[in-house]
């Protein structure tokens, strides 16, 4: 006996002539996206003055082995893009579970020197702040910056990273998650 198939047609789902009507507004399509469980980072880098700068990001993708690279976006209206599109160097910090207040912290508007008060940091690839702990860290050279609408996609070739077996923090739905787990 085969399983019951979704119906993709039923009133929760459009049609494709009503998905192609209207665009969705960005409200309806962030409460859509948030149904997409991700990691959770704090990206680094130094900027021109060589004060570190960092923040906490879900937009962390994998782009190819060969060669290694990997990308994350950073909205236009930050003010912490001109040091990003100034580094040569940025480091990636994949939380760990047990990181969520560092995820807390980076995602605030204070200072940015005062955000690396808490954690244990070392400078890694170009300056770029690493922190111990994480669950993965990937020290990159940037190799490209791309307009994507209201965001900037920075990609970054792989130096060096570190690759720890401990569970990493997830967000989904707009709230921290564990592996089974909600906080």
């Amino acid at each position: 006996m085969t399983a019951p198939r979704a119906d993709l047609r039923s009133p929760s789902f459009p049609t494709e002539a009503a998905a192609g009507a209207d665009l969705p507004s960005p409200q309806v399509l962030r409460g859509a996206l948030g149904r997409f469980a991700t990691g959770v980072s704090i990206i680094t880098c130094l900027d021109a003055t060589g004060a570190r700068v960092g923040l906490t990001a879900n937009s962390f993708s994998a782009l190819s082995l060969e060669p290694p690279l990997v990308l994350w976006s950073l909205r236009k209206v930050s003010p912490s893009l001109p040091a990003f599109e100034a580094a040569a160097h940025f480091a990636v910090n994949v939380l760990a579970e047990t990181q969520v207040e560092l995820s807390r912290r980076f995602a605030s508007p204070q200072p940015g020197e005062r955000k690396f008060d808490e954690g244990a940091w070392s400078a890694g690839l170009g300056g770029a702040p690493v922190l111990a702990g994480c669950a993965a860290v990937f020290e990159c050279e940037r190799v490209a910056a791309h307009e994507g609408g209201d965001h900037r996609l920075f990609i970054g070739r792989v130096c060096r990273l570190a690759d720890i077996a401990t569970a990493p923090l997830l967000f989904q739905g707009g709230r921290y998650h564990m592996l089974g787990e909600v906080l």
